[in-house]
């Protein structure tokens, strides 16, 4: 069929799988072009079909060539709808993986069940012995528990009601948002998806079974953002979550001295996630202007190979007073907030395109899923059934 990107507000239920394909092929050769880390051998990724996930299982077979693993939760397409872009994605990688000479295999499923976990370690035991990285990059909406209950995130203030500019995504306009405080349990639900203790479940299960090697590193992601946004973020239901996983990597540390858990704070870009939170999204189209101009504007795959490069794998590690490796120093300097807040304040629906890179912001949108790729003949009728080497 000819696959058309299908939008509505966030959400696009299309993905192309051609499209998807090249955008993986065009992280490949960033990371090749940046020659071999001295890095992993033996890598787990859970959250590995798109975004930092996808680019850290990317940077760590052709970075590192490494051998991977990675778990995912996608559906695939039933003939008449097309796959999630995660599917195309890992169908993408394999090959690519495979041409190159790598061990690469996926898992199909849900990260936080005790099942999954199981079988990701009979995997690795039956194929790799032990594994040397772990990457913690999970982004869902809800999590089933052990006891057999689901919790789910939200995205409220912990605080008082947090009113501010936002872009209207379908229709480019300024508008006003107000973001609630969260009702009861929905603090807690949030900390239960998006915080650590899945994490640490990984690291217990993986430590326990033997299959974790000497030294081993596992790092997970988070981010912080600007002042502008912390009622929403750093200081919301999310940010707690996210300061959670911090405190899990304190305990990874403690728990384990054969280990070593990393957070690193990234930068903002464009997600399925963030796309969803009222004022992130016009704070990202200006913060994109600005670095653009200022030369240090990173997508996902530029960051990623840098965290492995200058950071993660270096002989010293560089660490803020929490630990935290900070991959969001660019985006937090002072030459980039002061430019980023001076915009915000003029910004109107008059000035916003202009003021701001909604261009940019809407084509990293697209190419999550696959379109607006160079090269790629969107009129071509496609076939939307693939399939991903290792599970067939």
């Amino acid at each position: 069929m000819i696959v058309e990107p299908k939008v509505r507000e966030f959400i696009c239920t299309t993905a192309h799988p051609v499209g998807c394909y090249e955008n993986v092929k065009n992280q490949i050769a960033y990371v090749k072009n940046q020659g071999i880390v001295e890095g992993p051998k033996k890598v787990l990724v859970i959250g590995a079909s798109t975004g930092y996930g996808l680019a850290s299982r990317i940077t760590a077979a052709f970075g590192c060539q490494a051998d991977t693993l990675g778990i995912m939760f996608e559906r695939p397409s039933n003939g008449k709808r097309t796959a999630t872009p995660g599917w195309y994605n890992t169908a993408a990688f394999e090959k690519e993986a495979e041409a190159a000479g790598l061990y690469a295999k996926s898992m199909n499923g849900d990260a936080f069940s005790k099942e999954v976990k199981e079988q990701a370690i009979e995997m690795i035991r039956k194929d790799l012995g032990q594994v040397d990285l772990v990457v913690y990059s999970l982004a869902a909406p809800r999590r089933t528990t052990a006891d057999g209950v689901t919790w789910s995130s939200s995205l409220k203030t912990t605080d008082a009601p947090f009113t501010e500019k936002s872009l209207d995504l379908r229709t480019n306009t300024i508008v006003t948002k107000t973001v609630e405080p969260a009702e009861e349990g929905e603090l807690e639900g949030t900390i239960k998806v998006m915080g650590g203790e899945d994490w640490m479940d990984w690291m217990d299960a993986l430590h326990e079974a033997g299959v974790l090697a000497e030294n081993a590193v596992t790092v997970a992601y988070s981010y912080i953002g600007p002042k502008l946004t912390y009622p929403i973020y750093n200081d919301g239901t999310i940010g707690q979550a996210k300061k959670h996983l911090t405190k899990t990597a304190n305990e990874i540390n403690e728990k384990y001295p054969d280990v070593k858990a990393y957070i690193s704070v990234n930068k903002a870009l464009v997600t399925q996630a963030s796309s969803a939170i009222p004022i992130v999204p016009l704070y990202f189209a200006i913060l994109y202007k600005v670095m653009k101009e200022q030369g240090t504007h990173e997508g996902c795959i530029q960051q990623i190979s840098r965290l492995f490069h200058d950071k993660l794998f270096a002989k010293t590690i560089p660490v803020d007073e929490e630990g935290r490796i900070r991959m969001d120093d660019w985006e937090l300097s002072d030459e980039v907030q002061n430019a980023v807040m001076k915009c915000w304040k003029e910004v109107t629906t008059e000035n916003v395109e202009q003021i701001s890179d909604i261009e940019g912001y809407w084509q990293d949108f697209y190419q999550m899923f696959g379109f607006k790729l160079d090269g790629v003949d969107y009129s071509k009728d496609v076939n939307i059934e693939v399939q991903i080497p290792s599970l067939v």
